[in-house]
């Protein structure tokens, strides 16, 4: 009662326009909200784990925590509370282009509960994806709840993203980037607006409740030179190449550990496998910032354990490379196992810190050819972090600007770009699309380029069957047809039998010339004068579906059966009026 006396009140008093900003800030503000819970959690379980990068060799359970969190994740999911865990920027895709921005309300809270236990318990995933899947979710609702439209529900997600990623990075520039990068592809000025609101409050929150003690960040120590520009050419070409290994792994382990049709041995099987890896290299233990901080202090030895059987202080320089090369080969194998397990989490942790790692090997390779360190470390870490977060993701302007933002200045912002750029162009030689899409364009769910058939696709086919077409029964004489034609509005007349099973169909022009003989009218019998309509549908086909088969045969109007049984006509006129419709309403993405 309370809510629809706020929402009469609001409707008379403040527009859609202003609703829409004063809702954007809450939701940075609860986006901002989930991600420090989120953080504090998983940092709460590595401590009262003990565990840490340097720890596996003293706390051997630290090899089993992996599969014994993906097996409560799998508990939680699949047998309490009976859902799906996906990828968690592919579903938030998937939910704007197929489900009308709808996400339900349980997702505002779950994913943080199931990426907290994978992740806290050493899941080598990123908290990134679960906390923008909730605060998504939370734009959703919101909009949901107020009654507020598709497009403007559509941005409130939009807004959750910008404000999640701004939280936990406080980088406010990059958390807007990324909502229009990689959620909304089409965003107008006014739109913008919105955005900038909710990623400001998503960073003044996590800012007021954890201070300086944000993910992490680094103050520059070495300056960008242009003699440095060749190899930071060979740095985006080798992060472009390692990108595609990623996603070619990713694409490769996920069916395979698929295909173990009970979800608690898969998860036993994935986590001891991450294990595994783990007991081999401590580094990918959980989301790898911990290394990532360690590479740029200076500290890269120390990213393979203090107690390490064959990386220690004392190891040949050919075998300390050996093991950085060892990590970049096993980090897309672990994220692989832990999500195809059954773990909630995403890509953009393992992206950076496997882009981070290449940018310290590479730097480390140079340095140990040339017998001087002429290469700074520290600037290809986080170079490379740019570069393999802009080729995986596909989102060049993110990995720029959360970078920059990272760093509190723009020293290497030319590196950046220039890594950014072609490491996304080569991927995208081999790779067109980013990991969260690929799968949602092979199957027809989503449409990046093609705007009409994105457009085509938010039609409800049920609403434009058209069920005003008289029927006509086989056994039938043409006079009787005559009859239907005096009081129809159509021209087309389906023949069924007494089962509802359509036989055929007749048009005007069939019988223009026989309806005026009036003897032969009454004995020539529908069925000898029907023919076969030049194509069938189904209600469930998808728009594409339809408008190809329109294409191929040059009909304008089709016959749709449901069951069998005939459930009335589709034409391309009302089609193309639906179109109109759609688009006079404006559309924010795609």
């Amino acid at each position: 009662m309370m809510l629809k006396k706020f929402l009469f009140w609001r409707v008379k008093h403040i527009n859609n326009k202003n609703f829409t900003l004063i809702v954007s800030g809450i939701v940075g503000i609860l986006s901002g909200l989930a991600a420090v819970l989120l953080k504090e959690v998983v940092h709460f379980l590595h401590d009262l784990l003990d565990s840490g990068i340097n720890a596996v060799y003293d706390n051997p359970l630290q090899i089993l925590y992996p599969a014994i969190g993906i097996l409560i994740t799998v508990i939680l999911s699949r047998y309490l509370f009976k859902e799906r865990i996906g990828h968690g920027i592919s579903d938030i895709l998937y939910t704007i282009s197929q489900k009308s921005s709808n996400i339900p309300g349980r997702k505002q809270w779950s994913t943080l509960l199931y990426s907290a236990i994978t992740v806290g318990m050493g899941g080598s995933v990123g908290l990134e994806a679960p906390i923008v899947s909730s605060g998504s979710a939370i734009g959703s609702n919101l909009g949901q709840l107020t009654h507020l439209d598709y497009n403007r529900r559509s941005l409130l997600i939009g807004c959750g993203t910008a404000g999640a990623i701004s939280a936990i990075f406080y980088s406010p520039i990059a958390g807007v980037i990324f909502a229009i990068e990689c959620i909304l592809t089409n965003v107008s000025v006014t739109s913008f607006i919105p955005l900038l609101i909710s990623s400001v409050c998503g960073a003044l929150t996590s800012l007021a409740l954890l201070g300086s003690d944000i993910l992490f960040s680094f103050k520059l120590q070495d300056s960008f030179t242009a003699a440095d520009t060749p190899l930071y050419l060979l740095l985006g070409i080798f992060c472009g190449f390692l990108a595609l290994y990623f996603t070619k792994i990713i694409y490769w382990i996920e069916p395979k550990i698929k295909e173990i049709k009970n979800y608690a041995l898969r998860a036993v099987i994935g986590g001891l496998g991450l294990g595994l890896i783990i007991f081999i290299f401590p580094s990918i233990y959980g989301e790898g910032y911990d290394a990532i901080k360690l590479m740029l202090e200076g500290k890269g030895v120390d990213i393979f354990g203090k107690a390490h059987y064959l990386f220690t202080k004392d190891s040949h320089d050919i075998v300390f490379l050996l093991g950085l090369f060892g990590i970049l080969i096993l980090k897309p194998f672990a994220t692989s196992l832990t999500i195809g397990a059954g773990g909630c989490g995403g890509v953009f942790a393992p992206s950076m810190f496997m882009g981070g790692v290449a940018g310290f090997t590479l730097a480390s390779l140079v340095n140990y050819v040339a017998g001087t360190p002429i290469a700074s470390v520290s600037n290809f870490t986080l170079v490379g972090m740019c570069g393999m977060m802009s080729s995986v993701l596909h989102a060049p302007l993110t990995g720029i600007f959360l970078i920059a933002e990272i760093t509190g200045g723009y020293t290497l912002f030319l590196p950046l770009m220039l890594v950014s750029a072609i490491a996304y162009s080569t991927i995208s030689y081999f790779e067109k699309h980013s990991l969260y899409t690929k799968k949602l364009i092979e199957r027809g769910q989503l449409f990046q380029d093609d705007q009409d058939s994105a457009v085509l696709e938010k039609i409800q086919i049920t609403k434009i069957i058209e069920r005003d077409l008289l029927i006509i029964r086989s056994g039938a004489t043409l006079e009787d047809l005559v009859q239907l034609v005096k009081v129809s509005k159509r021209n087309i007349f389906p023949v069924l039998n007494e089962k509802d099973k359509l036989l055929g169909i007749i048009t005007l022009d069939d019988i223009r010339e026989l309806m005026f003989d009036e003897v032969e009218r009454k004995k020539l019998v529908i069925n000898t004068i029907m023919h076969k309509p030049p194509a069938l549908v189904s209600p469930t086909d998808s728009m594409r579906k339809i408008m190809n088969i329109f294409q191929s045969t040059g009909a304008w109007n089709l016959p749709v059966l449901e069951n069998g049984k005939y459930y009335g006509f589709i034409s391309k006129s009302s089609i193309f009026n639906a179109y109109r419709n759609k688009l006079k309403k404006g559309r924010i993405i795609t």
